[in-house]
């Protein structure tokens, strides 16, 4: 399992781009991880699925609530990563309200998930293998602060949680 002081794992995510006029978008987009966290700092939480009773009410808004802080704390860009592909998690994305705050980043094979160590097997609720909920602050793409979750849990991976380790770094 992914613990402090790990890289990323070198792997894939997907981003889908909602642009204004016409109908039009871009994506999916695909990125290496490592390039995306090379000399950034990064609030990279994760959670089980996108649509999800807790995922929407709770972590998700959270960190758009707090992405000004999070950013004035010194986090260059927050990632929301779901074992979901890039077209769910951009009409997730326009749900929440989460452009200019939150890239929310598609793991849809759960490639990431499983590189992480960090993955949850809900396939007794149809859901397949998806990603446990954490938050972790990442610099330069090494784990810095790493916030896992006991299953059906969410006392640890919040937005508010990782503002103060933010903030402490």
């Amino acid at each position: 399992m992914l613990k402090v002081g790990d890289r990323l794992p070198a792997t894939k995510l997907q981003e889908f781009f909602e642009v204004e006029g016409e109908g039009c978008s871009l994506g999916p987009n695909t990125f290496e991880v490592a390039q995306l966290a090379a000399g950034k700092t990064l609030a990279i939480f994760a959670l089980p699925g996108a649509f999800t009773p807790t995922c929407s009410a709770q972590h998700v808004p959270g960190y758009v609530a707090n992405a000004e802080a999070l950013h004035a704390a010194g986090v260059d860009e927050i990632w929301c990563v779901s074992v979901n592909d890039a077209f769910v998690m951009g009409a997730w994305a326009r749900d929440q309200h989460t452009a200019g705050k939150l890239r929310m980043m598609a793991d849809g094979s759960a490639d990431f998930a499983r590189a992480t160590g960090l993955t949850l097997d809900l396939t007794a609720r149809g859901m397949g293998v998806r990603s446990q909920r954490y938050s972790m602050l990442v610099v330069d793409g090494v784990v810095r602060t790493l916030n896992v979750e006991a299953p059906g849990k969410f006392e640890l991976s919040d937005a508010q949680t990782l503002l103060a380790q933010a903030k402490a770094l």
